[in-house]
């Protein structure tokens, strides 16, 4: 295990918005989801990013200690999706938390738990769980992926007491119906460890990664929510 190897899209030294306090983000490479609305398109291909052993990123995130300490942050492995390589972020999890380092993983959570997806969380302190569409049915339509993973994921979090951080993106005329919206709050609100819930606005800054690898960006003409629109959802949410 001490020469596994990730593959990794790229990094983020100063991390503010994938977890508390200052973060160092690691992307990894690999997503079996399609989101139509995803900003990061080129992380889809698991066949791409840079090989990096699992010591290299210690050592990268050891620079960024101190930074972390004065601000209660700590290191955040996001994607893509995380999940597809569990050996690896599992081993990193294991080092960094030797050197009292906070993890978290963000992550859709939409692969089969089993004993390796397990065995990483006993290492995670904080799971950012990305609920893509709590409609069945609207998810696979969004993703092309059922959401059944991803719910018994949340249920098996809230039963181990591992911190949850729920996310949505809040699409007009796909994520922002009432009806779901209010089914989300009940869905969140059998859970026992949520500590916060987010709404994350869409926007189409990633639509220049689809046009560059030659694909059609489906969202094209969805416009982002107003103000009054997020205002509205945060309130259904109770957030």
């Amino acid at each position: 295990m001490e020469n596994i190897t990730g593959k990794i899209h790229s990094f983020e030294s100063f991390g503010t918005v994938d977890g508390p306090g200052i973060r160092f983000v690691i992307f990894m490479q690999g997503c079996p989801l399609q989101c139509k609305y995803c900003h990061n398109r080129d992380t889809w291909d698991a066949t791409g990013g840079t090989k990096y052993p699992v010591d290299t990123i210690v050592q990268k995130a050891l620079r960024l200690k101190p930074y972390m300490e004065v601000s209660n942050g700590g290191i955040t492995v996001s994607g893509g999706e995380p999940l597809l390589q569990t050996a690896f972020v599992t081993e990193l999890f294991k080092k960094v938390k030797e050197k009292k380092i906070h993890t978290a993983l963000d992550t859709s959570g939409s692969l089969p738990l089993n004993e390796n997806i397990q065995e990483l969380l006993h290492y995670t302190d904080l799971v950012l769980l990305d609920i893509k569409h709590i409609d069945n049915q609207k998810c696979i339509d969004l993703t092309g992926v059922p959401n059944t993973n991803t719910l018994n994921f949340a249920k098996y979090l809230s039963n181990h007491e591992i911190p949850i951080w729920i996310r949505q993106v809040l699409i007009p005329g796909i994520t922002a119906d009432e009806d779901d919206l209010k089914k989300l709050k009940a869905f969140i609100s059998t859970l026992k460890t949520v500590e916060k819930v987010e709404l994350l606005p869409y926007h189409n800054l990633g639509k220049f990664k689809w046009e560059a690898l030659g694909k059609k960006y489906e969202l094209e003409n969805v416009i982002p929510p107003s103000s009054e629109e997020i205002k509205r959802a945060k309130d259904i949410l109770g957030i």
